[in-house]
C-alpha cells in the first residue's frame, strides 16, 4: 500500500488547516452576524465558544483522523463499523459546499477584476451586482476560473500544493487583513462602529445569541465535514495536537475579529451610524462594501487589495474542499490523484452550473424565496453539519469513548491540559446544543421560529 502524504512540518499543517478555517465565513458572514447580535456581546460569545465548543470538536476531529491515518469514509469505519454511515454523512457534506462555494469564489475574481481596472464606481452602483449574476455566461466563466485555480493546486499534493500555497497566502492574508483593518479605524466616522463592534450590550444577550454563534462556528472553523479529520490523516505523530488546535483558533478568530473590524466602522462611516447596511448578508461584500470604497480616496485601490484578501481566504478553503473529497476518492478506490482531481472538478462545475444560474436563467427554481445556492447551503450548513457533529459527539463520547481521543493527543508529550473540559463538553454539552441548532435552523426555514 502507498504510503499516505504528509505535511513536512508543524506550522505546515497549522497554516493548511488554518487556511480551511479562515474563508468567506470570517470576511463576510462574521461581521453581519456581529452587527445584528450586538456586536460586542457576539463577538464576546463567539470567542467564548471557539475556545471550548469550537475546540472540543475540532480536536477530536484531527485526532481521529491522526489516529486512523485515513479520510473521514474510512476513519468512523476504522474505529467502529456501526458507524459507517457519519463517515459517508460527513464526506457528503464538502461534496454538496465546493461547487456552490466555487461559485461565490468565482464573483470574488469578478469583482477583483472589475478594480484592477479602476471600475470602483460601477460596482458601486446598485443594480452592477443583481446585473452580473443574472447573465447567463459570465458567472459561469469566473466559476470555472476559481475552480481551475483550486484544483491545479490541490493536483500537485499535499506537501507541493495544499501546505506550499498555505504557507504562502497563509500570512499574506493576515498582513492584509490587520493592514485594511488599521486604515478602516483612522476614517472620519468609524469610532462609534468601533465601540459598536467592541463593546458588549448583554442587553442583546440571549439564546438566539448563542445559536447564531454556534452556527457561526461550523461555517468558520471547517467543523462536521471531514475536512479536519482529512488533514489530521496528514499529521505527523510528533506534532503537538493540542498546540496546533490553539494555534488554528487563534489564526482563524482572529481574522474573524479583524474582519469584523475592518467592515463594521467602514460601513459605520459611510452610512452615518445605520446598523441596517450591516444585515445585508451576502450582499454586504458585493453590495455594500464596493459603495464604502468607491467613497473612499484611492477606492479603487483599495478594494482591489480587500477583494485579494477575500481571494486568498476562499481559495484556502475552497482547497480544503477539494482537498476532503479528493482523499476520502483516493482512499476508497485507490484512484492516482491527478485523475481524481480532474474527475472532481469536472463533477464540480457540472454541480455548480445551477447554483450559478440560480439569479437568473434559473432563478425560477426556489424554495421559500431561497435560490438553488441557498438551498444548498442551508442543506449543508443547517441540517447535515449538525447531524454530523452530533453524532460525532455520540460517537466519541460513548462509543469509543473520549478516552480513545485523549490517548491520541497524548501521544506525543503525554499531556492533556483540558482533557477534564473535552470530556464534559463532548458528552453532555455539544450533543444538547447541537439539537437546539439543528431544530432551530429547521423551525427558522419553515418560518415558524425566525432566528
Amino acid at each position: 500500500m502507498k504510503e499516505r502524504s504528509n505535511f513536512s512540518s508543524k506550522i505546515g499543517f497549522v497554516l493548511a488547516a488554518a487556511g480551511s478555517a479562515v474563508g468567506l465565513g470570517n470576511l463576510w458572514r462574521f461581521p453581519y452576524l456581529a452587527a445584528q447580535y450586538g456586536g460586542g456581546t457576539f463577538l464576546l460569545v463567539y470567542v467564548i465558544l471557539a475556545l471550548t465548543f469550537g475546540f472540543t470538536l475540532m480536536i477530536a476531529e484531527i485526532a481521529i483522523g491522526r489516529k486512523t491515518g485515513l479520510s473521514a469514509i474510512g476513519a468512523f469505519k476504522a474505529l467502529d463499523k456501526r458507524f459507517n454511515f457519519l463517515g459517508i454523512l460527513a464526506s457528503i457534506v464538502p461534496i454538496i459546499i465546493f461547487p456552490y462555494y466555487s461559485v461565490i469564489g468565482g464573483w470574488v475574481i469578478k469583482y477583483l477584476v472589475t478594480f484592477a481596472q479602476g471600475q470602483a464606481n460601477a460596482a458601486a452602483q446598485n443594480d452592477y451586482f443583481t446585473g452580473f449574476v443574472s447573465t447567463a455566461t459570465e458567472p459561469v466563466v469566473w466559476f470555472s476560473i476559481f475552480l481551475g485555480i483550486t484544483a491545479i493546486v490541490v493536483m500537485f499534493g499535499v506537501e507541493k500544493g495544499v501546505e506550499n500555497v498555505s504557507k504562502f497566502m497563509m500570512p499574506v492574508l493576515v498582513l492584509l487583513t490587520i493592514g485594511i483593518a488599521a486604515y478602516t479605524c483612522t476614517i472620519d466616522g468609524a469610532g462609534e462602529g468601533i465601540k459598536y463592534y467592541l463593546q458588549p450590550h448583554m442587553k442583546d444577550f440571549s439564546a438566539k445569541t448563542i445559536l447564531a454563534a454556534m452556527g457561526q462556528l461550523f461555517y468558520s472553523m471547517s467543523l462536521a465535514m471531514g475536512i479536519m479529520v482529512t488533514y489530521g490523516s496528514y499529521m505527523k505523530k510528533d506534532n503537538n495536537l493540542e498546540r496546533s488546535v490553539h494555534q488554528i483558533e487563534i489564526f482563524d478568530t482572529g481574522i474573524a475579529f479583524f474582519a469584523g473590524l475592518m467592515i463594521i466602522p467602514a460601513v459605520f462611516a459611510f452610512s452615518n451610524g445605520d446598523t441596517s447596511n450591516l444585515k445585508a448578508g451576502p450582499s454586504l461584500m458585493f453590495v455594500t462594501l464596493p459603495k464604502v470604497f468607491d467613497s473612499m480616496k484611492a477606492g479603487n485601490l483599495i478594494g482591489f487589495v480587500f477583494f485579494l484578501l477575500v481571494l486568498f481566504a476562499a481559495l484556502t478553503s475552497s482547497i480544503s474542499l477539494m482537498e476532503t473529497i479528493v482523499s476520502i476518492l483516493m482512499d476508497k478506490f485507490h484512484l492516482k490523484r491527478r485523475t481524481t482531481c480532474a474527475g472532481v472538478a469536472i463533477g464540480a462545475l457540472i454541480l455548480g452550473i445551477p447554483s450559478s444560474l440560480g439569479f437568473g436563467v434559473l432563478s425560477h427554481i426556489s424554495w421559500r424565496n431561497m435560490t438553488i445556492l441557498d438551498i444548498m447551503d442551508f442543506i449543508s450548513n443547517s441540517i447535515l453539519m449538525p447531524i454530523v457533529a452530533f453524532f460525532t459527539c455520540i460517537f466519541v463520547g460513548f462509543v469509543i469513548s473520549p478516552k480513545v481521543i485523549s490517548d491520541e493527543i497524548k501521544t506525543t508529550n503525554g499531556r492533556f491540559k483540558l482533557e477534564k473540559m473535552f470530556t464534559i463538553i463532548i458528552k453532555w454539552v455539544a450533543p444538547i446544543i447541537l439539537v437546539l441548532i439543528l431544530v432551530s435552523s429547521i423551525l427558522n426555514a419553515l418560518g415558524i421560529y425566525t432566528l
